[in-house]
């Protein structure tokens, strides 16, 4: 640490995934201050408690914000690659769960002491348990009030880096600090709402899927964006499951999701098939060979069909087939940022600039991570941009 405690050439607020990848890259003199009482909190329970820290196919396509166009500079140059490969100089084993989300094969604790061994070998300075005051800016750099082991101090530096995250998550402590230091500044703010959420259902609707909770199977969810192909789970208060989660950041209250439980397109020609081959079976019998069977009974609920497969003629096959396949529910909302994975919205993108992220009409101030107006897909797209927007600011500052 510096001699002088009072001055450093860049503060870092928030030691999460951007934070430390911004602190490991920002050159000398850098302190990374945080509320909580460990680093990088989120990067330890997130994937089941193993760190789904990329994804293979990590492309812009990938990620929502209202300038498609912003992340396209920090995520080429500073890829899944790249992070995959500070990964294996680390010694972390790690595992490709499918549709391209690595993984560590022990413990996402393992990405945080990277990333610690990492602002080590940078000589960033981490001040844990540590509450953010007020903030100033003069022609010199930025104030900053930080209350620490019950002592506040006004710390200076010259660049400031806003890494607070968003609103997911608030008993782990999010907050909207972040928002309200950009607008300070003169920043703008889009809309922000929770993403990546599951999402719920009241009166009768909730009544039909609270008697499926538990059941899950393979189905294909389209809200207003693309349709994605992945699990569904039905809960005690509405859907959720990987599907949902994805299609949630696309959808808009009011609007209707529809939900295909057949994706691949396997049973209207079993079905089929089976009037002929085993006439004699119950529908239900032959549709549980397909879905769960308690999903099962309850299409057919809403489908009264025959008692045999046989007597079923082709206009009962499509009336049960465009059930299946084309369902469509009006969810009443979300669970909110209680449970929700990212916040969407955020610090505009038209304040930033895309190849250092730092504030265009605010030389010395920076925006990365999740603050940021750019949202990824489940499995790992959010932790690529916390790194790649971390890196990217880390470079410049350094540079500067």
């Amino acid at each position: 640490m510096m001699a002088d405690e009072t001055r450093f050439r860049t503060i870092i607020l928030g030691a999460g995934a951007a934070g430390m990848m911004c602190a490991a890259h920002a050159g000398p003199d850098t302190l990374v201050v945080d509320h909580a009482k460990a680093a990088g909190e989120k990067i330890r329970i997130s994937g089941g408690g193993r760190c789904n820290f990329t994804n293979m196919g990590c492309d812009p396509e990938a990620f929502l914000s209202a300038n498609p166009h912003f992340a396209k500079s920090a995520l080429s140059r500073y890829t899944q690659w790249d992070f995959l490969d500070l990964v294996q100089r680390h010694g972390i084993a790690w595992h490709e769960k499918g549709l391209g989300q690595l993984f560590c094969d022990g413990s996402a604790r393992e990405i945080v002491a990277m990333l610690r061994a990492e602002m080590d070998r940078a000589d960033a300075t981490l001040w844990l348990r540590t509450e953010v005051g007020e903030v100033t800016r003069d022609g010199a750099g930025f104030a900053v009030a930080l209350t620490r082991e019950g002592r506040t101090r006004t710390l200076r530096a010259r660049h400031l880096v806003i890494a607070t995250g968003g609103l997911s998550i608030p008993k782990m402590g999010a907050s909207g600090l972040g928002y309200r230091l950009a607008r300070q500044f003169g920043l703008d703010i889009v809309p922000t709402r929770p993403g990546l959420v599951p999402l719920t259902f009241s009166g009768a609707p909730l009544e039909r899927l609270r008697a499926l909770s538990g059941v899950a199977l393979p189905a294909r969810i389209r809200a207003e964006g693309p349709a994605f192909d992945e699990a569904l789970l039905f809960t005690h208060r509405g859907l959720s499951g990987p599907a949902i989660l994805q299609a949630s950041s696309y959808w808009a209250e009011g609007r209707e999701v529809s939900i295909d439980l057949d994706p691949e397109g396997r049973l209207l020609p079993a079905l089929r098939a089976a009037r002929s081959e085993s006439g004699r079976k119950a529908p239900a019998t032959l549709l549980a060979q397909h879905v769960p069977a308690r999903l099962a009974a309850a299409l057919l609920e809403e489908v009264s069909l025959p008692d045999r497969i046989a007597d079923c003629s082709d206009a009962d096959l499509d009336r049960l087939m465009r059930r299946v396949r084309h369902w469509t529910i009006a969810p009443a909302g979300t669970e909110g940022y209680r449970t929700a994975e990212v916040t969407l919205g955020g610090v505009a993108t038209d304040a930033l600039s895309s190849k250092t992220m730092e504030a265009q009409a605010c030389p010395g101030l920076y925006v990365i991570g999740e603050a940021v107006d750019v949202t990824g897909w489940l499995g790992g797209y959010n932790f690529q941009w916390a790194w790649s927007s971390g890196w990217a600011a880390g470079q410049a500052i350094a540079a500067g």
